[in-house]
């Protein structure tokens, strides 16, 4: 997939904007804090309909402004030539698709893939489960609608257990019935992470021993918060645990409670691996990202470089770049202008939220 032409209203700092690319390479090149993250950002909306920096759509939304837009033109594996917008409102977002409506996410979903590259991604490794919990849910979900699917039962049963638990009042007939709803979707939310797991794990591994010396193996291992993930099993679990959970106010079982570890030479990357092998690692984690959306779907993701290679050695980075697939489209940001090694990028220098083509003078 590539994107050809993007433009922006009233998103963030951006006014408006309209951008016209010409080959793969694009380069944003400015100061902090002028824009150029709030492009790749509306870039990467498309895959979603989510910002990768933040779970509330409301920010995006310019200052004192009611809507903002978002307009893609792309070349397209499967649809050729398509236009894509999206309208953000402060109560809601609408989709289109070459002028038709989009009604149901799940018909939006695989469709359009992008990967960011974040140097907020370090979380990933050193944060809290959370996060690596979000980041499989949403690589999981925008290429599965069936897993979309069970994760929105398994959040919404949840939510209404945990409500019970909080009031105080809650009878065993009554989580039973949460409980008979939580417990298989809970069982196919862990069938379906540990073989996604597993196909990442190959592709880290591999992206790894390219950005790295081969001779030290790096590896992804999930880790379900029930070792036995049947939905019997599950469903014992709740029910032995209402006592604990009744104390707690919350339901302490469950794929809610998942998490998934970085390792490199066996260790656990969090505490024993350096600043740069953990960079390294998540870069071959969305390096595995986008074999894995291209192998899932067909369709070549667009991958998005939010200023994640100032880090790392000279030699890191032209591994890094050894490993990027030649055929994908990449719109890299920066503060100085990019690698001549690299090949020819399309420049366009941002400042206060405006775009202009080519260096600054």
């Amino acid at each position: 997939m590539r994107l050809r032409k993007i433009t922006l209203r009233h998103f963030r700092n951006v006014g408006f904007a309209t951008l016209e690319l010409a080959g793969r390479q694009q380069y944003l090149v400015g100061a902090n804090g002028q824009g150029k993250t709030n492009l790749l950002e509306a870039a990467g909306f498309l895959t979603a309909l989510r910002s990768f920096r933040a779970a509330d759509p409301k920010p995006l939304i310019g200052h004192g402004q009611n809507v903002a837009a978002i307009a893609a033109d792309l070349d397209h594996e499967r649809q050729g030539a398509t236009q894509v917008t999206v309208k953000l409102r402060r109560d809601g977002k609408e989709l289109w698709c070459d002028q038709a409506r989009v009604t149901r996410l799940a018909d939006h979903l695989g469709k359009f893939p992008t990967v960011v590259f974040s140097s907020q991604d370090l979380l990933l490794v050193r944060g809290a489960p959370a996060a690596r919990r979000r980041w499989l849910d949403l690589t999981l979900a925008a290429m599965d609608a069936g897993y979309l699917r069970v994760l929105q039962t398994y959040a919404r049963a949840l939510a209404e257990r945990n409500a019970l638990l909080r009031s105080g009042r809650a009878a065993d007939g009554q989580l039973s019935a949460f409980e008979q709803l939580l417990a298989p979707a809970a069982a196919e939310l862990v069938a379906r992470r540990t073989a996604a797991v597993r196909e990442l794990a190959a592709s880290l591994a591999q992206a790894y021993a390219q950005v790295c010396d081969s001779a030290e193996p790096a590896a992804i291992t999930y880790e379900p918060n029930c070792a036995e993930a049947s939905a019997e099993a599950l469903l014992a679990r709740l029910e032995s645990g209402r006592a604990r959970d009744l104390q707690f106010r919350t339901t302490l079982t469950g794929p809610h409670r998942d998490d998934f570890q970085f390792h490199v030479r066996g260790t656990a990357a969090k505490d024993f691996a350096s600043e740069g092998q953990q960079r390294s690692l998540v870069l071959a984690l969305r390096l595995a990202q986008a074999a894995w959306f291209h192998a899932r779907s067909g369709i070549r993701p667009v991958l998005l470089a939010d200023d994640v290679l100032g880090e790392l050695d000279p030699e890191r980075r032209r591994r890094f770049w050894a490993a990027v697939d030649p055929e994908a489209q990449i719109i890299a940001t920066g503060t100085s202008l990019p690698d001549v090694a690299r090949g020819d990028w399309q420049v366009f220098t941002v400042a206060d939220g405006t775009f202009t083509e080519g260096p600054a003078a």
